[in-house]
């Protein structure tokens, strides 16, 4: 049976405006508050729509890991490589004056051993964007796994079925994820190199952990924000323009202390011009939540060898599921990280 997952749900959007005061405070605390305590009918109306079988996920067993502090406890999942004959179409329409997508994915699970079944090429951590979980990265769980790449789907902190009181924007996730590696060593599966892959929340994930986590050997980096701040503002502005943006700038300049980081530790921008990181970076040229000419920015202060490949129309949310023009590249930038090994 075909399940339609719907991708981008951002209920604090809305509950902002449920809450009975309007300081900088509060709001930032509703930024900050984990995406799985609020209620499905607060999402706004989705536009992109993933739809696939129920057993893309189920015939791959869920495990759990404690990580922390502060607790939280991460669902994942492992899919080994193998011949999955992963394949997708999509169909597009006008609501609204927005582009809507369906991107329908077809697979065989369980799949048949391939060449690299015994002998994985290396690890894929699939990161999330905010407000999804695992689920909206499952396609390339099984696209990669069949190109021989052992791949990790999880729901991070707050998110999907993982627990957590709230998120940190990168700032624990980081530790998380560290935390995450040594449980998948002690179990026998973690096949080096390891390599990060995220969309948009997680792909400024992908590149915090990259600048910290000496195991990671590349970043493949899809819509990764440059400002924290210009993105809510952006998202509130796509879902929600009937919000006070001067609601969001309090919240938003409220959250550094909420989190207990300085301010601009929340900003990509800042840390990897401290910190330069090599990454692939994607951008879709019709994003409006983080604009071609920000991701541009933000990809000339990474580390010499990062790429940048934009996609043609491709919005912020139906960026990751243009396979078609995406996965050459990416297994070109994974066979290439793989043979170079970790390095910044």
């Amino acid at each position: 049976m075909a399940t339609s997952r719907c991708v981008h749900r951002l209920g604090w959007v809305l509950g902002l405006a449920l809450g009975t005061t309007g300081c900088g405070h509060f709001v930032a605390r509703q930024i900050a508050q984990s995406p799985n305590v609020y209620p499905a009918w607060l999402s706004p109306t989705p536009r992109v729509e993933l739809a696939y079988e129920n057993i893309f996920l189920t015939n791959f067993p869920a495990h759990f890991a404690q990580v922390g502090p502060p607790p939280a406890r991460l669902r994942y999942r492992v899919v080994e490589p193998a011949d999955y004959q992963c394949v997708v179409s999509s169909t597009n329409w006008l609501r609204d004056d927005h582009p809507n997508f369906q991107f329908t994915f077809r697979a065989k699970v369980p799949g048949t051993n391939n060449t690299w079944t015994a002998a994985p090429r290396g690890t894929v951590m699939l990161l999330h964007g905010y407000g999804v979980g695992e689920f909206a990265l499952a396609p390339w769980a099984l696209r990669l796994a069949q190109e021989g790449w052992r791949c990790v789907l999880l729901d991070l902190r707050g998110h999907g079925r993982s627990t957590g009181r709230q998120i940190y924007y990168g700032i624990q996730e980081a530790h998380d994820l560290s935390q995450l590696l040594a449980e998948l060593d002690r179990n026998g599966k973690l096949s080096p190199p390891v390599h990060a892959f995220g969309d948009s929340y997680g792909a400024a994930l992908a590149l915090r952990w990259k600048m910290q986590e000496p195991r990671v050997a590349g970043v493949i980096a899809i819509s990764p924000y440059a400002s924290l701040s210009n993105a809510i503002l952006n998202i509130c502005r796509e879902y929600a323009d009937w919000t006070p943006e001067w609601m969001l700038r309090a919240g938003v300049k409220q959250l550094p202390a909420v989190l207990h980081v300085a301010p601009g530790e929340l900003d990509p921008a800042t840390w990897l011009a401290r910190t330069p990181v090599k990454a692939l970076f994607i951008a879709g040229e019709n994003d409006r939540v983080v604009p071609l000419t920000e991701l541009r920015a933000l990809s000339q202060i990474a580390a010499s060898g990062s790429q940048l490949l934009v996609v043609p129309q491709a919005t912020h949310e139906a960026l990751p599921y243009h396979f078609e023009r995406l996965v050459p590249p990416v297994l070109d930038w994974l066979k290439h990280e793989c043979n170079s090994g970790p390095a910044n």
